[in-house]
């Protein structure tokens, strides 16, 4: 059998621009993420939160429109506010309004900035917050527009053990939990893309992984980027450049130690995010070159040496690919959708119920009961933001940027979405970044999740095998762009 002489590494040559700036709510702002929280309001900041823009355009020989990728330490963030985020970007640099790509890193320790929460205690700073935020994103934009230059970029795909599986069944009280399961599957790919510019200076890092920021719960009062703000910083220091943060299908993937309060754990888990990512880079090739077998050396041994060798022009060139696309794929909702009138209902039982625990003194009561409180008035969130009928119109963005592939797409999915994908869609690596562009339609967990009471699929709007429809619909949209082989 004749044995391999070329190691190929995908690569992807186009312009580029990365900025960053600060985007940390005040002190005091409504804070109040978790239903068991006693608290509302941030007492303090653990990490700065920050906003991460790529901006992204061909290179000769293809053309098309520039894609500007956005990613901010929020959990969620309501769709009018990442519509009003986009516009105000394609007002500032005239990009197309479908190419804005605004994704979240899901921290949970960031707040709920949401304009419905106003009337809460801290609430009052949560519209100018955002107004603010708006145009601070418009000006990033520009500033990234300002310094586009030629790049390349290597990919490369490593392994990190923070993200556990998080649906475990506790065989005491007979239920599924949202917690650790040391027993389930957990998708450990890290997959890496390094941006240089003509003279190997490194502009960013990004870094697109699957697993929850939810080292930090309820006992935290304090704004954080969770784990993701220890990994940026490690990378940073050792690497130069930022670090862009996409955040995977974790929506059944969680930290292996999390839903606590003590913020050293939550950058304890960073840097082992971070390690792992400079572990990946390490042994990343020179951009611009393949892996060549290069002939025998005799010495004590006979050594087959190999090298690092610069591509043809040809193959570089191959490198340019530029195919970006809307994907609308209508996925029905679940036959036993919860209604609005049945919500509020359900409301008011648990406020009555907190009422009568407070003038009890009852304080384990009373946090439970708020937690009830709190998960309807998110499913009343959520029922509000779907849309009327009897399916959702899911948007995604799917795209090739060399010999990568990229797709981005809203809500919060299970890990099998990229798994399945990447298997299918190998040797080319594949970037699935989710909460793009919304936090709806919530989770899309896979059929064989439903019908056991877990967290997930007690929330989800989504009927069973929508996530299986998902995943074909992409294949196949693939499949009809006729994508070369990585060789």
């Amino acid at each position: 059998m004749k044995n391999k002489t070329v190691v190929h590494t995908p690569q992807s040559r186009c312009r580029a621009a990365v900025a960053r700036c600060d985007i940390t709510p005040p002190v005091g702002i409504y804070h109040r993420m978790w239903g068991a929280a006693m608290h509302d309001r941030a007492t303090g900041i653990h990490r700065p939160l920050e906003a991460t823009l790529l901006w992204l355009e061909p290179t000769a020989p293809a053309t098309g429109e520039p894609q500007i990728i956005v990613s901010l330490d929020h959990c969620i963030l309501d769709g009018q506010e990442i519509r009003s985020i986009r516009q105000a970007i394609h007002v500032a640099t005239q990009v197309e309004y479908d190419s804005i790509l605004i994704t979240l890193t899901h921290t949970h320790g960031s707040g709920w900035m949401s304009r419905t929460r106003s009337h809460l205690p801290g609430g009052e700073g949560i519209g100018p917050y955002l107004d603010q935020l708006i145009g601070r994103l418009a000006d990033l934009a520009r500033e990234a527009q300002s310094r586009i230059e030629s790049v390349t970029i290597v990919y490369g795909t490593g392994r990190c053990a923070l993200a556990a599986h998080r649906d475990y069944f506790d065989a005491i009280k007979g239920c599924y939990v949202c917690g650790f399961n040391p027993s389930g599957p957990a998708d450990d790919t890290l997959l890496i893309a390094s941006i240089s510019n003509a003279s190997d200076t490194r502009l960013a890092t990004i870094a697109n992984y699957a697993c929850h920021p939810t080292t930090l719960a309820w006992d935290n009062t304090l704004i954080s980027p969770d784990w993701v703000g220890a990994m940026r910083e490690t990378i940073e220091k050792s690497e130069g450049g930022l670090c862009l943060f996409l955040q995977g299908a974790s929506g059944d993937l969680g930290p292996r130690e999390g839903f606590v309060g003590d913020t050293s754990v939550a950058d304890r888990n960073g840097r082992q995010v971070g390690h792992a990512v400079l572990s990946t880079l390490a042994a990343m090739p020179p951009a611009g070159t393949e892996y060549r077998y290069a002939g025998p050396v005799i010495s004590g041994a006979t050594i087959g040496t190999w090298r690092h060798e610069p591509l043809t022009e040809d193959a570089r060139n191959s490198q340019t690919a530029w195919r970006w696309e809307q994907l609308v794929v209508e996925i029905p909702y679940r036959h036993d959708l919860p209604t609005r009138e049945q919500t509020m209902s359900e409301q008011e039982r648990w406020l009555s119920e907190e009422s009568r625990a407070r003038a009890a003194g009852d304080q384990n009561l009373v946090r439970d009961c708020r937690a009830q409180v709190e998960q309807r008035t998110r499913q009343l969130a959520r029922l509000n933001a779907l849309v009327p009928g009897q399916s959702y119109p899911l948007t995604l963005r799917i795209g090739i940027l060399g010999e990568a592939i990229w797709i981005f797409v809203p809500g919060e999915l299970y890990q099998t979405f990229q798994t399945t994908l990447r298997n299918r869609l190998a040797p080319h690596p594949v970037f699935v970044t989710t909460l793009t562009n919304d936090w709806q339609p919530g989770y899309i967990p896979p059929a064989s999740s439903y019908g056991y009471e877990i967290y997930q699929e007690v929330i989800a709007a989504t009927a069973p095998g929508s996530l299986e429809t998902l995943v074909e619909t992409v294949l196949r949209r693939f499949a009809s762009w006729r994508i070369r082989d990585v060789t």
